[in-house]
């Protein structure tokens, strides 16, 4: 079995884990500062290696767009826009994937979309993350960026955004803690406790971001005829209390023969990008090709 070196790159944050082909067995380590320089990422990784012994190949995902094993767009980490990183590593094959994507690849192999041909994944968090499983191929698009739903909009006097798009503006971390703000909540997290709490004003204020949620999936429902919709990042853990809402708009946005969609929590929360990577790494360059 191959020995693979999964890494899980965040804005801030980096996990990483040796993959030995049991997801069970996966240590799932503490996080540690993200990398600040080129230099220092390249350093880290040769490190890592170091401890972990012979590695035969590396999985990586990382938060922005991605071509191949190049990284034509990372916000948070812009000194690796353009960088080639299997160049950076001759001799250790690479598997290099947007996190979400790669956060898909461990929910169809090994998670809640397990068995599926079709599927979309949202990870919301601080922002939106956005995936989509297609007839058994995790889609990539011309340009490395398919099926980037923080940037679908469900409003026509929006007047857009550079860096982030509306259901993004609208719907994401961001957008609850100033909810949150509204009934003095220090943040989201703050919100969705309450709503789980059963206070009405904090189950009230989350209905506009899942009603929002729900307008802008039905697009991509109508589109794709997934399986499923899978809700990952930290939303997921509200999704006892937004799913009535959610669902209420999704569904009176279909025809009859979709509204049987199901819209469940992912399995693996914020460990789904490290599992991903680590079968990302021992699939190769196609790991995108589920089945």
């Amino acid at each position: 079995m191959t020995r693979v070196l999964a890494i899980d790159l965040g804005g801030t944050n980096l996990r990483a884990a040796v993959f030995t082909g049991d997801v069970g067995a996966l240590d799932m380590p503490s996080r540690e500062p993200a990398p600040a320089s080129l230099d220092s990422f390249v350093a880290r990784i040769q490190a890592l290696r170091t401890e972990a012994g012979a590695i035969e190949a590396l999985g990586i995902a990382v938060p922005g767009l991605v071509e191949g094993a190049v990284c034509r767009w990372i916000p948070n980490l812009p000194f690796l826009d353009g960088v080639d990183i299997q160049a950076l590593f001759p001799g250790l094959p690479v598997a290099l994937g947007n996190d979400a994507q790669i956060a898909l690849l461990a929910e169809v192999v090994e998670g809640a979309a397990k068995g599926m041909s079709d599927a979309i994944l949202l990870a919301i968090g601080t922002g939106i993350g956005s995936a989509v499983l297609a007839n058994g191929r995790i889609v990539a698009g011309a340009h490395g960026g398919a099926c980037s739903f923080g940037w679908a909009c469900a409003d026509i006097k929006d007047h857009g955004e550079e860096r982030s798009g509306w259901l993004e503006r609208v719907a994401s971390g961001r957008a609850l803690d100033a909810l949150a703000a509204q009934i003095g909540l220090a943040d989201g997290r703050q919100l969705i406790a309450a709503a789980q709490g059963g206070e009405l004003a904090a189950q009230t204020l989350l209905e506009v971001p899942a009603r929002r949620l729900g307008t802008a999936l039905a697009g991509a429902v109508a589109l794709l005829d997934p399986q499923a919709v899978l809700i990952s990042g930290g939303l997921a853990e509200a999704l006892d209390v937004i799913r009535p809402p959610l669902l209420a708009a999704l569904l009176r946005q279909l025809p009859s023969h979709l509204r049987g969609i199901e819209v469940r929590s992912g399995r693996f929360g914020p460990g789904a990008g490290l599992i991903g990577a680590a079968l990302a790494g021992r699939a190769g360059k196609e790991w995108r090709q589920v089945r």
